[in-house]
């Protein structure tokens, strides 16, 4: 078997909803529009957890939050843990990161062979929640309306710096594999940080988006009628401090879908080089989570909803048909996708996941999610299984949705003794899954250790885990212990022509 590359695209906070079969019509996405024409198109795919670190560290090792233990964005993803890029390696392919994978902890790499950029957010412990402090704002970190107040035009951001550099790397880096010094099949994963918030976009996207229908504010719920932890979500943006107008909801929305088209065009750059380099790769697009975009009055993520668990996920891979595949899936199912694809041993693989391979798509398992991060006070989880989605929480009512009745998910049926045969069903599949009260000790247990070594290690010396990207300047360009007749030839691709 010939061994594949592979080409990983990841964007930030890019909602599946806007994904129902590709790229939304309105979206201005020429480079994933015809990606998604030849590739496998999961439609209703979810995040294991919806926040950046959790669903980050569950997506690379195939395993959900309370296993892998990063339950948050200061949650430290342990070395022992294996990952996509340690399967892929230890079977011989090179592994290579270009950009976001918010590792916290002194590993910044796990399985990673080289990383080509530092992460746009911190390694270490300071963004830790606690649960012994039950609506506790930590200003300096926690989101807030500021995103969406903000809303508007800037020709260069913190983000924009940072992506610039993350595809110009990933297309240097595709010119390198080219010249093939390295004889081995390669990974290379790819992750933005747009169209993240804040909602800020370059003129040339922003203007595309111009008097778009879909700029206009999506009907919300208000604050009283909302369930917990929605309330819990909107205190924990003070949302009081914010008077959001509907021109803001609508700048907020241009911005958003500004940097669709901005991820687009950086996507496109890197398939240019891709293709000019007559490299052949299985490519998969996908997302961390979503982005609620002030449906239901709510903004970023963090619950178990459409708009922020829901993601996009297209894999254009030989042997997959292009198409729309509606059945729910998982993130958790890319590592064992990525491995089966690979043709590794999948025996080997299955006890390191809780993901199942997509190329055998029948009689799966509803989908897991968990969340057990800020703005909640207890975990968090829920089941997707065919058109029911069930969510639980020890301190909130359950709630259940019938997605195909109610897609918007505005009808909670839990109460409803109609639906109490399916309530009793979804809750016994949960409590087989999940021990709760363990899960929330575990947790707790956590916060409490970090909240004791994040301020000790910032007093005396401090030694930062940020990845630091090695660059050997000696052995880059001409260097005199090289044959100049020899290094021009050899970094020429193609050769000869």
């Amino acid at each position: 078997m010939v061994k594949p590359n592979f080409l990983i695209l990841m964007a930030d906070q890019l909602s599946g909803v806007l994904f129902p079969d590709g790229p939304a019509d309105f979206l201005h996405t020429p480079n994933l529009r015809r990606l998604a024409a030849r590739s496998t198109r999961f439609a209703n795919t979810y995040t294991a957890s919806p926040l950046c670190a959790p669903a980050r560290a569950s997506f690379m090792s195939g395993q959900l939050p309370r296993r892998t233990q990063v339950y948050d964005n200061a949650a430290e993803f342990a070395s022992s843990i294996p990952t996509y890029a340690h399967h892929l390696r230890r079977a011989g392919w090179h592994s290579c990161l270009s950009g976001k994978m918010h590792f916290v902890g002194p590993d910044q790499l796990h399985g990673f062979e080289q990383r080509l950029t530092t992460d746009i957010y911190p390694a270490d412990f300071g963004w830790t929640p606690d649960w012994r402090k039950p609506g506790q704002r930590i200003d300096w970190w926690y989101h807030n309306l500021g995103s969406v107040t903000g809303a508007g035009v800037a020709e260069i951001t913190n983000q924009y710096e940072y992506d610039d550099e993350v595809a110009y790397h990933a297309c240097r880096k595709l010119y390198d594999l080219s010249r093939g010094a390295d004889d081995r099949p390669w990974c290379l994963t790819v992750s933005f940080t747009h169209p993240h918030d804040p909602f800020v976009a370059r003129r040339k996207y922003w203007d595309l988006y111009e008097n778009a229908p879909e700029l206009e504010p999506p009907p919300a719920i208000p604050y009283a009628d909302m369930d917990p932890h929605s309330q819990r979500l909107m205190d924990a943006c003070d949302w009081r401090a914010s008077a959001i107008t509907p021109d803001h909801i609508r700048r907020a929305r241009q911005g958003y879908f500004a940097n669709i088209s901005y991820i687009d065009d950086k996507i496109g750059e890197i398939l240019d080089v891709l293709d000019r380099t007559r490299q052949d790769a299985i490519i998969l697009v996908l997302s961390d989570h979503g982005e609620m975009l002030g449906n239901r009055g709510l903004w970023f993520k963090m619950n178990f909803f459409e708009g922020s668990a829901r993601v996009p996920l297209m894999i254009a891979a030989p042997g997959m048909e292009p198409g729309r595949i509606d059945h729910p899936v998982s993130t958790l199912d890319v590592l064992p996708t990525i491995c089966d694809l690979a043709g590794l041993p999948m025996d080997e693989i299955a006890p390191w996941t809780d993901g199942h391979s997509l190329l055998t798509p029948t009689d799966r398992p509803p989908v897991p999610m968990e969340y057990a991060a800020e703005g909640s006070i207890a975990p968090m989880i829920a089941l997707r299984d065919g058109r029911w989605k069930y969510i639980a929480c020890p301190a909130d009512p359950e709630q259940l949705f019938d997605l195909s009745a109610d897609p918007d998910e505005r009808h909670n049926l839990a109460p409803d003794p109609a639906h109490a045969a399916t309530l009793t069903r979804l809750r016994d599949m949960a409590a087989a899954r999940w021990n709760l009260p363990a899960y929330d000790a575990e947790v707790r247990e956590s916060q409490a250790r970090r909240w004791i070594v994040y301020p000790a290690l910032r007093r005396g010396a401090y030694f930062p885990w940020d990845y630091q990207p090695l660059q050997q300047a000696s052995e880059r360009y001409m260097r005199n212990h090289m044959d100049l007749n020899v290094l021009e030839e050899s970094q020429r691709f193609p050769r000869g022509e």
